[in-house]
Order: structure tokens, then sequence, then C-alpha cells
């Protein structure tokens, strides 16, 4: 008597099981604790990739205010024109415009969001220049602003990840008045700067009167937490165009003319200039 092959059991309890979903695909475990290094590697290479495809050598990030608005007003309308107006000089005097072979310097970077963000990105948009939009997931939705170039316009989980972003390539700040946020991420470089952490970038205040009146600069030189000399990391400006000729004149162009590379760019295994802290 023949015998009937035996029926295979089914496997559709293996195949249904998460542990069976490829790695690269399951989002479960790549949102995971153990896979958050590896969170932190995709958020750097994805827009790192994006930057040099578009052959991004140096930025001047700008900085300010998220509640700036177009509208007429008082201080806010003022300072939204005066960042659009230095970032349609920065972008067509910085170098932003060229392509093909040539390295775009001086690009204008900013957080993407509205404001003085918009402003800036916007300003490159007039003179059809890229800019970059380094935007961050908030528990309060921040949606892109619509001026920033698309392809160079990037959503963050991690500040850290973001701050070093902006640090990488920076080759001059601008920082519009702003709150807790623009005041995080000045005193941020500032303190790279001063650590020697980033190379030396000019770093410009705008609309002096607002700076010295929310942060005392001389009372920390008095009270001895800064050293005098430390006054000397940033200088002040109060129109569109002294912002732009004082970068020139510390130098924001020399990159671009020289064809010098930063050391990041010329050892890619280089210590970056900002390291990243868990969020």
């Amino acid at each position: 008597m023949t015998r009937k092959p035996a029926k295979p059991k089914p496997n559709s309890e293996q195949q249904a099981s998460s542990a069976y979903i490829l790695p690269a695909l399951d989002e479960t475990f790549l949102l995971g604790d153990s896979m958050r290094g590896v969170r932190f590697q995709l958020e750097y290479a994805k827009a790192e990739e994006l930057q040099r495809k578009w052959a991004v050598r140096s930025t001047i990030v700008v900085f300010g205010s998220a509640r700036s608005a177009p509208e007429p007003g008082e201080d806010s309308h003022r300072w939204y024109a005066a960042a659009r107006k230095f970032a349609q000089i920065a972008a067509k005097e910085g170098g932003s415009l060229l392509a093909n072979q040539h390295p775009r310097d001086n690009v204008i970077a900013t957080g993407g969001g509205p404001g003085i963000m918009e402003a800036a990105n916007r300003g490159a948009a007039d003179v059809g220049a890229p800019s970059i939009g380094y935007n961050i997931i908030l528990e309060h939705e921040q949606e892109p602003n619509a001026y920033s170039t698309p392809d160079l316009t990037f959503l963050f989980h991690y500040f850290a990840m973001r701050k070093m972003h902006f640090a990488m390539r920076a080759n001059a700040l601008v920082v519009f008045p702003g709150g807790f946020g623009t005041l995080d991420e000045l005193f941020e470089l500032l303190t790279l700067r001063q650590t020697g952490k980033a190379p030396p970038i000019p770093v410009v205040l705008f609309d002096k009167a607002f700076w010295t009146k929310v942060i005392n600069f001389d009372a920390l030189v008095e009270y001895g937490t800064i050293a005098p000399q430390d006054l000397d990391l940033f200088a002040f400006a109060d129109t569109p165009e002294d912002a732009w000729r004082i970068l020139v004149d510390e130098g924001v162009m020399e990159l671009r003319h020289t064809g010098e590379a930063t050391a990041e760019q010329k050892d890619p295994d280089a210590e970056p200039s900002s390291l990243p802290e868990d969020n």
C-alpha cells in the first residue's frame, strides 16, 4: 500500500512575524532604542549626500525669530525686510549662483521655518539662488516655508544633528533678533568658536539696540565669566549692506577665491565642528 506524502506544515506564522521583516523595511525596529545610532547616521547622511549633489561647499547661516512677519509693523516687519534684503545681497554676491563644475559658496542656510527663516530663504529665491532649510519636528507642527530649495529642504528629529549640519559648512553667521531658539543657536556657535572647536568665521548680530538691551555682554566681562577678547567673536550691524560688508571684510569671500576647503572637506574623517548628543 502506497503511503500518501505528509502535508507540509504551514509557515504562515513565521512569514507573518515581525522578526521576518527585512530590517531596512521594518519601521518599528528602525524606530526602536537600539537603532538610535543608525538614525543619527541617516539624518547625517541624507542631508550630506544632497548638499554634495548640489555642490554646496559653504553656507551663510541666518538665524532669527520665527514670529517675524512680512506684514507692515514696527520691529517685526523691519527685521523681516532686512533679512530678505541681506539674503538677496549675499546670494547674488557670495557665490551660491555658481553651478556645473564650480562649488557653491555662501549658500543661505536657515532653519527652514517661518519668520526670519522664511525671509532669508525668500531673499535667495528672489535672485534665483538655491538656499537650504534645516527643518525639525516640533511638538507644535512646523512646516517648511515655501522659499527654500525643495531638494535642499530637510527634516530632522535630532536637534544635535541639525546643529551639526548648521556648523559643518558655515562660512559666516548672521543672527537677527529672536527668542530662546535663536539664543540657543547663537551661543552654540559662539561656544564652538570660543573653544576652538570650529574654524574662525564672522558672526554678525543684526540690530545692535536689540542685542545690547537683551544681553549685557559687557557685564559678562565685568563678572569674569568671559574674557574681554571674547567680545571680538562677533560684530553688530544695523543694515543689510553693513552686515554683508562686515562679512566681506572678515574674509567670507576668501574660500571661494582661493579654492581652499575646510578641514572636514579635506579630511572626511576629521572631527566634526559640532558633536551630536542624545536627544
